[in-house]
Parts: structure tokens; sequence; C-alpha cells
């Protein structure tokens, strides 16, 4: 199966979809399938249809609209783009432009037409890191793939990746005793492998990001140890995948990688969870809707919990004052959206995760940064 493609957004690519205001936005999501690519542009079609006939509905001068069906016809007849993909589409459109985000995580289909897009499903990929990597150590063989919900592991090409301990220190073996090396015997080899293992962090800076994303590491003892020892990536989980990755399929290898993360992700949450539980006892959370508006207009949120599946129709004022309606039909943007912009936009974390993942149940549980 192929790898994915992904496009994760930076913080400013957010930053500029949520301060974008525009009366014909459409957002489209959908789930698409590196297996089976040509199921995602019948759907893409089917989502643009749905779009472009909202805002006809609603009265969109038709040269908008003309402009968007050129824009999403375009992208939709572009095959070599369709062949590279994750797990989801997110595209945003304009009459004047188009951006997509190929996304690692699952989303549901969805059409949506505002003045302004529809983000809060698009801050499902960068609240936990949604795929990682796995590095597989053996003093015969090393190799990095990339590892994320639903796929086969992809290897990835390292430059200068040693193949092994005795040739990265430029042995025969590493059982090499010769007497021109002064540290010789069971010293001598863990002094190997720690120059292979310099090599390897050496290798992976020129692949791997500067940090955000969990690398997993498979091996055995004493190997494992001394590559954290000299590892200067920041994110290396603590669990492992036990015993020698030699041997072993890079599906096997992968699979048992992702039950770690997955032990990765559950405890970041579970952390988050206790500073709302400790933050609490100090008068300093709120789970009310219209609470949280108020407080995220004030920039007085440090972390709001979003069911990013939750849309309460409505709109919030300048003063953080909400109006509720009654207009659920086909609603994509709502009071939810706007409290996770501001407090992203006034600096805090939003946290889009299921609803049983938010504190207390409910659409919304803000952690403030102050007792009110």
């Amino acid at each position: 199966m192929p790898g994915l493609y992904t496009d994760i957004p930076s913080r400013p690519q957010i930053d500029a979809l949520l301060n974008a205001r525009e009366a014909a936005s459409v957002s489209l999501y959908l789930p698409t399938d590196p297996a089976n690519p040509n199921a995602a542009p019948i759907a893409f079609k089917d989502l643009a249809r749905q779009a472009l006939d909202q805002l006809r509905a609603a009265g969109t001068p038709k040269g908008e609209v003309e402009a968007l069906d050129e824009h999403l016809t375009d992208l939709h007849a572009d095959s070599r783009f369709w062949r590279f993909q994750a797990r989801s589409l997110a595209v945003f459109a304009t009459p004047a432009r188009v951006r997509t985000f190929r996304l690692p995580n699952h989303l549901q289909p969805q059409a949506a037409v505002a003045d302004r897009f529809h983000v809060k499903p698009l801050l499902r990929s960068v609240t936990f890191p949604q795929s990682g990597y796995l590095l597989a150590l053996a003093q015969g063989s090393v190799r990095l793939m990339e590892i994320a919900e639903g796929v086969a592991g992809t290897t990835i090409d390292v430059p200068d990746l040693p193949e092994d301990v005795a040739s990265a220190v430029g042995k025969a073996s590493i059982k090499d005793r010769s007497p021109a090396r002064r540290v010789q015997g069971s010293e001598g080899q863990k002094m190997r492998m720690r120059q292979y293992a310099r090599q390897i962090d050496e290798a992976l800076r020129a692949v791997l990001p500067s940090g955000g994303v969990p690398l997993v590491l498979a091996g055995a003892e004493p190997l494992l140890s001394i590559f954290r020892e000299v590892c200067s990536y920041p994110d290396v989980a603590e669990d492992v995948v036990s015993g020698n990755p030699e041997g072993r399929g890079d599906a096997e290898l992968t699979a048992d990688a992702r039950k770690v993360l997955d032990e990765v992700h559950a405890a970041a949450l579970g952390e988050l969870k206790a500073l709302f539980a400790e933050r609490s006892s100090q008068g300093r959370t709120v789970v009310d809707v219209g609470d949280a508006a108020r407080f995220a207009t004030q920039g007085a949120v440090d972390t709001v919990f979003v069911d990013f599946d939750a849309t309460v129709p409505g709109t919030v004022d300048d003063n953080g004052e909400v109006s509720y309606s009654e207009e659920d039909d086909a609603v994509a943007y709502g009071v939810v959206d706007e409290i996770a912009r501001r407090v992203w936009l006034s600096g805090g974390r939003v946290l889009a995760v299921r609803r049983e993942d938010v504190p207390e149940g409910g659409d919304v549980a803000a952690i403030l940064r102050y007792a009110p």
C-alpha cells in the first residue's frame, strides 16, 4: 500500500484561514484512500456540487459561483494530484484561490459555505501528531519508516545512513579485536555501537522535522540505550518495539509502533485532563459554551477542548455574547468554531478531540489563564 502524502498546516497557515473573510467561502472535507485513488475525485465532485448549489440558493453573484466552479473543476481534473493523497483532504476555496491540505487523520465528508472558512476539523490534525516515525535499529541493519493509522509502513530513504555497525566504524566485524585500538572486548563493542548511533543520528537530521512528531524505536539492548544517549531528536517515545527487528516485516513492525503511538497520544491527553482537573479546583475552568465564548473573546483562555464534530448554531459578538440560532440544517460554522478561532488567535491552544475526550463530556471545556 502506498504511503501518506501529507501537508500538515503550520500555525501561520491556520492563522490565515481563520482570519480570512469573503462572502463566498467554501470548505470541503473528504476522506481519501491512497490504495484507492479513484474514489476520492468522485466524492469531491459531489461535495463541490453541493457547495455550489448552496451558493446559488443563497443568491451569490453568478460571476463568483462561476469562478469557484472553475477552480473546483480544475482540481477535480488534476489526475496527478489525486494519486498522492493521505487519509483526508481539506479544500478551502474562494473565487480568487484554492488551498488544499492532505491530512493523516480520517475526517467525515462535509461541504460548508459561509463568509469564512470552516477550520475546526482541520485543527484535529494539529491537536496531536496523527503520524510518526519508526527507527528499526539492529547491529546489522537500520531503517527509518513513516507510520500512520491504516497505512502500511513506508520506508524513507535516508542519505548517508550507515548499513551496519561494522561498516560505520570501518571494521570487517564489530568483534574485531585488532590491537591497533586500545579499547577492546565488550567495552570496544559498545564504543563502536556508539559511533554507529552517532552516524545514524547525524543522517536522520537531514530527513526528520525539528520535532513535534513522535519517533518510535524498535530494537534490543544495549543498542537502544546507546542510541538514546546520542540522539538529538527531541520527541523519542519512551516505549519501544522490543526485540531484534531483523527478520520482521514492515507491516508487523509498524503495527506494533502504532500501538506505541496510541499510548503516546493517550498519555498526552491524560496529562491535559489532569491539568483541567487541577485548574478546576482553582476555579480556572469553564464548560458552559456562553462562558467559554466570553473568556475566549477576552483572551483569557489558555487551552480549550472542543468536540470537533459539534455544531452549535449561532454567533458570537465582539463582546463575547452568544446569540443562539434554531437553524441547524446544513450549518457547519457556529459558536464552537468561533470559540476555537478566538482562542487560537489569542495564542491559546485548541484541542479538537472526540466528545468523550472533552472534560465533562460537553461541546467545550476551557482552562483559563487566571481565575475570574
